[in-house]
């Protein structure tokens, strides 16, 4: 089963119209939220007038009412990083620091009556300049920094110094779900139920159990059906944490579903990083040193991920080269805006574009072409472990390299023509994850994983893992989620962590159905040969799995598999053209060569590439967080804020290098982030190819190209 292109089984359900989300609960007796959030992206809050009564209003809570009730969620540091103390309050007390952050609840009969209560709601506000731009804020909230080998000594002893700056903006993840819970609290049992839009169960359980000060065991946590998440869903909404607080006060289910309007102002952003990078190279052109100077655009507030981005950014600033000696650092900005967290590739994408753009530069600076320059330099024996202290565990940079050129072919011809490659590597897996594998005695096989899907495929491709150790069809193998613990779905992880962890449990069950079997034929279990599900005994007696079942009752066996980081890799290729009337850019073609290791499924894997190639051309082209002086949000709609379309997408052309990674049994490595991490880089440096020489910051939108063309600056 492992390597066969089967459909998803997850689509037709919801094609069909069968799915669950969060706003089709609708439990009895359920009343809804809606929140006043702050019209200022800075101001101290000089009261708070609630109205006494309106149709339909029930209860509305500020910050004072969560006193000894609610606290923050918990904040994650990265490994020998210094965090500030400023986690995000889930309601404002003295002062709000962007627009769009939640000040009160308003509970209601219904959504509507909800809406129009906060209207009624008078905050009074003093209001302050905001602190826009991350270059000129004064307050830290994160600084991290790791030095390896002599940089200085490298570069000033190098044959060439380069240094280039770059800026990526911040993005929206925009899926098409957006946030929302639905809670109801027992007060018998003492249990609080939240069905969230999530990216997992566990982590908010964890974050709701802190915030509430709460047992685990006293909060349930379910995921329905989830409309795309991007990384703005593995964090609990703040808004949660109040909507829960109410539901126990008002012994009622209560519902809060934020619109897009909010989803914009309040959801999360990614990105939003601007860097110094230096290299340091010899006269052949190996780099010899690395130094990066990180400003990451961290927000208001910390959430529990927001600092974790900028670290992997940080991490990964050697890419897939060999160099011996990096000096990075990252200063995070506290600015007046929403604050930032994971979104596809997480700090990825920025780690790849900042070095691969640098190094684009150094070749047009040496004379040497960029191709060539990449070969020099690239890791050719795993595992590595580099500069910065991450250990690859396996990849064939060159061959991905190889195959991208192959795959995008050579440029056409045109005066505004230009192709860029670019190269990647994507830490994944780590942590743990767990699995049961069960046969009842009906002989059904049921498959349960902590792992929590919300668009990737999973139940096809964990049924293909199971059925492929037991040697029986995929459609055999029925999947279950959100019973088991876990660590959750994110970072790429779901296949190398929880699909090994299907596998040592099925593993384990055939260990126990052998020793069963030997039982029931008189042998010892290694007399025993095995085909299929059926052992045979050397007398040519024989039971099969379903057999073993029915006699002793179902068979179960669990796993928890931990491992190491495991590393994807990449290269992306790209021929753009840009019209020299408008400053339109076409992307003509583009390559995606992805080493996720082992494919389970090529079919879902090709899918998780061109959704990500087509987020990273969004990111490329058109997409961009647009604040003002005053710290408004100036695109908070799909009306000013593009996402691309299916006439945008190019030709393209996708194919995996598949190097096993030793960490796991699958041979597994992520695939979900690749395309977002490679494309960005890849269509900047065509473009820069295009124009000759540097290219602006990304998006690259038809006024700035048609700017650069004219040497005028925007």
């Amino acid at each position: 089963m492992i390597g066969r292109p089967l459909r998803r089984r997850e689509d037709l359900p919801l094609v069909q119209g069968h799915g669950r989300y969060v706003d089709d609960l609708n439990p009895s007796g359920l009343a809804h939220v809606a929140f006043v959030r702050s019209h200022h992206a800075r101001a101290r809050i000089v009261g708070v007038r609630v109205p006494a009564v309106a149709p339909g209003l029930l209860r509305v809570l500020t910050a004072a009412d969560l006193v000894g009730r609610a606290r923050p969620l918990p904040v994650m540091e990265p490994q020998g990083a210094a965090v500030a103390d400023v986690p995000h309050p889930i309601l404002a007390e003295d002062e709000v620091r962007y627009a769009g952050q939640p000040v009160a609840a308003v509970v209601a009969e219904s959504r509507a009556q909800a809406v129009d209560a906060t209207e009624l709601v008078e905050v009074e506000y003093e209001q302050y300049s905001a602190v826009v731009e991350p270059s000129g804020a004064p307050e830290t909230l994160l600084r991290w920094e790791r030095t390896a080998g002599d940089v200085d000594g490298m570069l000033a002893a190098a044959a060439h110094r380069v240094k280039a700056r770059h800026r990526i903006p911040r993005l929206v993840a925009a899926p098409i779900e957006p946030r929302g819970v639905v809670v109801a609290y027992d007060d018998q049992e003492d249990l609080l139920t939240v069905w969230a839009s999530a990216q997992d169960p566990h982590r908010p359980l964890a974050q709701l159990a802190h915030a509430l000060e709460r047992p685990a065991e006293k909060i349930r946590v379910l995921v329905p059906d989830v409309g795309g998440a991007f990384g703005s869903k593995g964090v609990i909404a703040l808004e949660a944490v109040a909507v829960a607080i109410a539901a126990i006060e008002l012994g009622r289910p209560l519902k809060w579903i934020e619109d897009r309007a909010e989803n914009f102002l309040a959801a999360y952003q990614g990105r939003g990083v601007e860097a110094e990078v230096e290299l340091g190279l010899d006269g052949r052109g190996r780099i010899l040193a690395v130094r990066a100077r990180i400003l990451a655009d961290l927000g208001a507030y910390l959430l529990p991920s927001t600092a974790i981005p900028p670290h992997t950014t940080a991490m990964l600033m050697t890419g897939c080269y060999d160099v011996p000696a990096a000096a990075v650092s990252v200063r995070g900005a506290r600015t007046d805006k929403v604050p930032t967290g994971p979104y596809r590739g997480a700090g990825r994408p920025e780690a790849a574009y900042l070095l691969e753009r640098t190094v684009d530069v150094a070749a047009r600076q040496l004379g040497i072409d960029p191709v060539c320059l990449r070969r020099r330099n690239l890791i050719r024996s795993f595992p590595y472990r580099s500069a910065l202290g991450w250990t690859y565990d396996s990849g064939d940079y060159e061959r991905c390299l190889d195959r991208a050129l192959e795959l995008v072919g050579a440029p056409p011809p045109g005066r505004l023509v230009g192709t860029g490659v670019a190269m990647y590597v994507e830490r994944a897996g780590g942590n743990w994850e767990s699995a049961r594998v069960t046969v009842e005695a009906t002989g059904r096989v049921i498959a349960r994983s902590g792992s929590s899907p919300h668009g990737q495929g999973h139940a096809t491709t964990f049924a293909q893992i199971v059925a492929d150790g037991l040697g029986i069809s995929a459609e055999d193998v029925e999947v279950r989620f959100g019973d088991l613990p876990g660590v959750g779905t994110f970072a790429s992880r779901s296949v190398a962590m929880g699909g090994s962890a299907l596998v040592r449990a099925t593993e384990r069950l055939l260990n126990q159905a052998a020793r069963r079997a030997a039982g029931m034929l008189g042998c010892r279990p290694h007399a025993l040969t095995r085909s299929g599900l059926r052992w045979t005994a050397p007398d040519g007696r024989a039971v099969t799995l379903a057999q073993i079942a029915g006699a002793a009752g179902d068979l179960q066996a669990e796993a928890r598999f931990e491992s190491d980081l495991v590393f994807g890799s990449g290269a992306y290729a790209a021929v753009v053209e840009i019209d020299p009337a408008t400053g339109a850019l076409h992307v003509l073609r583009l390559a995606a060569v992805d080493d996720a290791g082992t494919i389970i499924n090529p079919l879902l894997a090709e899918g998780q590439v061109v959704g990500g190639v087509v987020q990273g051309l969004g990111a490329a082209l058109m997409e961009e967080v647009v604040y003002d002086a005053d710290g408004q949000l100036r695109n908070a709609s799909f009306a000013e804020y593009s996402l691309l379309g299916t006439v945008e997408q190019p030709t393209m052309a996708t194919a995996f290098v598949q190097t096993p990674s030793p960490n796991n049994p699958l041979g597994a490595k992520g695939i979900g982030e690749g395309g977002a991490i490679g494309t960005p880089a890849a269509i900047a440096n065509a473009v820069a190819d295009a124009l000759g020489g540097p290219a602006p910051d990304p998006p690259f939108t038809a006024e700035k190209l048609w700017r650069a063309l004219r040497g005028q600056t925007g």
